[in-house]
């Protein structure tokens, strides 16, 4: 899956340049209406500075003076226009970055094998997905264009403070502000930490969220409701402490710019008063110095609210860049064309599991031709599964290696590679789909004809057919709506309803009865015959599942200990005749 052309480095300010460097005309745009309202902005004071001196003169009055009101109506027309046209222009920018940074966070875990996934909590995941790349938008669009617009306010008001008016009252109104810096940095260090614990709280409350609405039957059937809502309430009320701290530190930035603004207007009235009063400026002058302080308000503002959109923004591109440039836990480097022999060989394979002291495969040496069918049998724990996750390379093996028509599996494209195998789990997953969207999800394209096909193979097409609106029934989150073996035989129907030539049953009966068992392996036998090239594994607890099976392989804590087919197996009179005779005994008191 090719992604984004979108570089990830560790600085969220180095993203930042990238990006606007690659969308330079939005922000060109964007940047040349917020010069024209900044123009704009300084030069009402002057203007109304004038008026006032015109006024005090004697002479502005009647038409002139409606002309000169009417030009100060229309120019708050047009400010108005540009900062409505600034916006829609940048933040359409803005959200670009946002969803290509979710279009490549999806690509990214889409990637990811399961090793990667068991050291992730799947609520840190959707936080990153929502509310951290929300976080770096805002600094993107937001925070980008208002430095730029209170960066150049600021810059023009103080010239036209300083060079218009008089530079001596301008030196005097400033005094106050490197006391405003010295607290604006006090503030953003201690806002960037609590931006980190806010958006670490918000994590672990989606996560509560996500395992008690996905375990809320077994929360329910162990009387766990209380305690959950406890858990809830408890990271809840963490949340919102994380949250209220960083808004207090981000809510600091005010009080620092009302006190500087205060204290400059006190000490631009006392020098200006006495400029006034000794004749160098006047009161038009003082009158439009005032009003170029009220407008410094903006950019004052504007700083405090950046510097905590850009903390607020760190602190997620501290937590989301990790993920995006996370080494995959499987490579994809394969190229190798698939071969028309596709015979599926392991050769001396051995996998232990990180921190175990036992190997859960070890030696393990099978073959499985076009059209044959392979059953894995064993006790709870022998490797079965295992096996499995490295045919689909979930895993790599540590020793031997598994090859398709004398082609190791990593020279293979994973997509390729996995477009080979239908793979049925022991526990199935069905997405919030109808019933026939959830077979038809490996041929998007499949007729209902044929739907209905592999339903009536998987023998679950009655079961269906009783269903409120048959195939159009929603089976909601994870197939909630239906039965185990009602999911099973779901998923079943969807895997031979895909073209894939290696049909692998892990376990995929286990929820089913035996006469349901018998009459799937039946249609199985049936489409063995008419696709002779569709090889099947079988993994099953149940013998009875791989009795017609072309050879069995007998799995003990990670060894072969037997292989052949059914009769050879119970001619041997080892761990297969044995269970199998416990299973006979077993079938027949429930039957009796």
């Amino acid at each position: 899956m090719p992604l984004p052309p979108l570089s990830m480095p560790s600085s969220l300010w180095r993203m930042l340049a990238a990006f606007v460097r690659e969308h330079w005309r939005a922000y060109a745009t964007a940047g040349a209406m917020l010069s024209c309202i900044a123009l704009m902005t300084v030069w009402i004071p002057r203007q109304v500075g004038q008026v006032v001196d015109a006024l005090v003169a004697g002479q502005l009055r009647g038409d002139a003076l409606l002309r000169q009101l009417a030009l100060l109506v229309l120019a708050g027309i047009v400010i108005y226009l540009l900062r409505a046209g600034w916006r829609l222009t940048l933040f359409k920018a803005s959200f670009r970055l946002g969803a290509r940074l979710r279009t490549r966070l999806f690509a990214r875990l889409a990637l990811q094998g399961p090793a990667y996934f068991q050291a992730q909590r799947t609520g840190d995941l959707m936080a990153l997905a929502t509310n951290d790349i929300d976080t770096v938008e805002q600094a993107a669009g937001e925070a980008m264009l208002a430095g730029f617009d209170g960066t150049q306010t600021l810059l023009l008001v103080l010239a036209m403070m300083t060079i218009g008016i008089d530079w001596r009252l301008g030196l005097a109104a400033l005094l106050p502000f490197p006391l405003m810096g010295l607290a604006f940095w006090w503030i953003s260090n201690h806002l960037h930490t609590a931006a980190q614990d806010s958006l670490g709280a918000f994590s672990g409350l989606n996560q509560q969220v996500q395992e008690s609405l996905s375990g809320v039957r077994t929360v329910r059937a162990l009387g766990l409701v209380g305690r959950s809502q406890g858990q809830f309430a408890e990271l809840a009320e963490r949340a919102a402490e994380a949250s209220f701290r960083s808004q207090r530190w981000e809510a600091a930035y005010e009080p620092a710019v009302g006190m500087t603004l205060g204290a400059a207007t006190v000490i631009a009235l006392a020098v200006g008063g006495w400029l006034v009063a000794r004749g160098e400026i006047t009161i038009g002058q003082l009158t439009a110095f005032t009003m170029y302080l009220g407008q410094l308000i903006w950019p004052m503002f504007a700083a405090g609210w950046v510097m905590a959109l850009l903390e607020r923004g760190r602190a997620a591109w501290a937590r989301l860049a990790p993920v995006l440039d996370a080494p995959l836990t499987l490579a994809d480097e394969g190229r190798a064309v698939l071969p028309a022999d596709t015979t599926l060989r392991a050769e001396g394979l051995g996998f232990t599991f990180p921190g175990a002291r036992r190997a859960a495969l070890q030696d393990v040496a099978l073959s499985l031709a076009p059209g044959r069918t392979l059953g894995v049998v064993g006790a709870t724990g022998a490797g079965k599964s295992t096996l499995v996750r490295l045919l689909l390379r979930q895993a790599e093996p540590q020793a031997g290696r598994l090859t398709l028509g004398g082609v190791p599996l990593p020279e293979l494209p994973l997509q390729a590679l996995r477009a080979h195998i239908a793979w049925v789990p022991q526990e199935p997953f069905l997405f919030s789909a109808t019933v026939g969207e959830n077979i038809a999800l490996a041929r998007p394209g499949a007729t209902p004809q044929e739907i209905e096909a592999a339903a009536r193979l998987a023998a679950v097409h009655d079961d269906i057919a009783r269903l409120p609106a048959g195939y159009a029934t929603e089976v909601g989150e994870r197939g909630v709506t239906l039965s185990g073996g009602q999911r099973q035989r779901v998923a079943i129907a969807r895997a031979l309803l895909s073209d894939a030539a290696l049909l692998v049953l892990d376990d995929a009966l286990s929820a089913v009865d035996t006469g349901t068992e018998t009459a799937i392996l039946e249609h199985l036998r049936e489409l063995r015959a008419a696709r002779p090239d569709r090889s099947v594994i079988v993994i099953a607890h149940r013998l009875s599942a791989v009795m017609d099976a072309d050879e069995i392989v007998v799995l003990r804590q990670g060894h072969v200990i037997e292989r052949g087919t059914h009769a050879e197996l119970l001619a041997l009179g080892g761990w297969y005749a044995s269970q199998w005779r416990y299973q006979q005994i077993e079938a027949s008191l429930e039957a009796a």
